[in-house]
């Protein structure tokens, strides 16, 4: 941190953050070159900024939802949300020379499952390496105060409307102002898997250049809040037309995405019903934390020679561990409806949750887990 990158007239209230030389932002694929600019700039202003966050303000301070999910928003949208505490914010950076504005995009204000507490305005310098928070705003703020301009669907705030001093954040939770930080939105109505795989199928063609702009709100907004569709627009827009499934991961290998997403090939060993030798069944697996204790999510075929018939498990990853009363494993259809016999619970500690589910070719589900563990983001598992 420092505090006069001259020849810049300094107001002592705001913040600057050095952006150390060190830092380069990783390669990720984007299909337009706005899109990676667009990554690139996201990627520098959280690198320098968090460290910061986590160091001044809020130790608890992380990506939301995670690290891995980050690209699959940057393709579309600007801006980086990051959860602390029971709060969230979201970092919105510009590479524009004048801070005289913070300008938010709609869908971090209007879609309830982005909406943040606080919105964070960034001017960021590559080039002389460093980075400027000229100011933050609330949720209820923005909506209230903020002009909504309907061309490239954005709110906006001018920079004297803005809280110079993010360190009044700080002192502000430290007091419990009972200041409402929220203010009240419209629900966005869901779309139908039909609608949904036909704006997928418009969307996601790269030569869109932004689809964001492309079709109303209401069911852009309605197609990102689903996670499992965000992540699959992200997979079109870089040319992987047809999302890969489980059983051909476990025949050539995890996808690239996928093992982004910490799922990996395993071996497990079954008893089938009625026979007394075991039998090896290759499946996957990924870890899980819920309440700072890790688990592990299985998926296999009932038995080597049945591949329709899947069975989804939740065990301790300690040895001896159990899973914890209350907690719930379920699963929903790809655009999130229930089905019969869609959930196990655990109303006194067990060895595991389980659930064996008749799937056919190229079904979709969604798993769930409850309470929701660290770090997670919808994904629809193709079968």
């Amino acid at each position: 941190m420092f505090h006069a990158p001259p020849p810049f007239t300094i107001d002592s209230r705001q913040l600057y953050l050095e952006i150390p030389q060190s830092l380069e932002a990783q390669e990720e694929p984007y299909s337009t070159a706005g899109a990676c600019q667009r990554g690139w700039i996201n990627q520098i202003c959280l690198q320098a900024f968090l460290p910061w966050f986590k160091e001044e303000i809020a130790p608890t301070a992380r990506v939301y939802p995670n690290s891995a999910a980050l690209p699959s928003f940057w393709e579309v949208v600007n801006g980086t949300a990051i959860t602390f505490d029971r709060d969230r914010l979201v970092l919105i950076p510009t590479l524009a020379i004048d801070d005289d504005e913070l300008r938010v995009p709609q869908e971090w204000v209007d879609i309830p499952e982005w909406v943040a507490d606080y919105y964070i305005a960034v001017q960021v310098n590559p080039d002389d390496g460093w980075m400027k928070i000229f100011g933050y705003t609330t949720h209820k703020i923005l909506k209230t105060k903020g002009v909504y301009d309907p061309v490239d669907r954005t709110y906006s705030l001018e920079s004297e409307d803005l809280i110079a001093d993010i360190n009044v954040l700080w002192v502000t939770r430290q007091l419990n102002d009972p200041e409402a930080l929220r203010a009240e939105i419209i629900p966005l109505v869901p779309i139908a898997k039909t609608q949904a795989e036909n704006l997928l199928e418009r969307l996601g063609n790269p030569d869109v250049k932004f689809p964001r702009l492309a079709v109303p709100f209401s069911l852009w907004g309605a197609l990102l809040a689903h996670s499992g569709w965000r992540k699959k627009l992200y997979e079109r827009r870089q040319g992987l037309l047809i999302q890969s499934s489980i059983p051909q991961w476990l025949q050539t290998g995890v996808a690239n995405l996928a093992q982004q997403w910490g799922w990996e090939k395993s071996e497990f060993v079954v008893v089938p019903a009625g026979m007394r030798s075991a039998e090896p069944v290759m499946g996957l697996s990924r870890q899980i934390i819920v309440a700072e204790h890790t688990y592990e999510l299985r998926i296999f075929p009932k038995s080597a020679s049945e591949d329709y018939v899947w069975r989804f498990e939740l065990r301790s990853t300690t040895p001896g561990g159990q899973i914890p009363a209350g907690f719930k494993l379920r699963l929903v259809t790809e655009d999130l409806q229930t089905f019969e016999n869609n959930e196990d619970t655990a109303t006194t500690p067990v060895d595991m949750l389980y659930l064996e589910i008749i799937l056919e070719l190229g079904e979709g589900l969604v798993w769930e887990i409850k309470p929701a563990p660290e770090d997670y983001d919808r994904e629809i598992l193709r079968f």
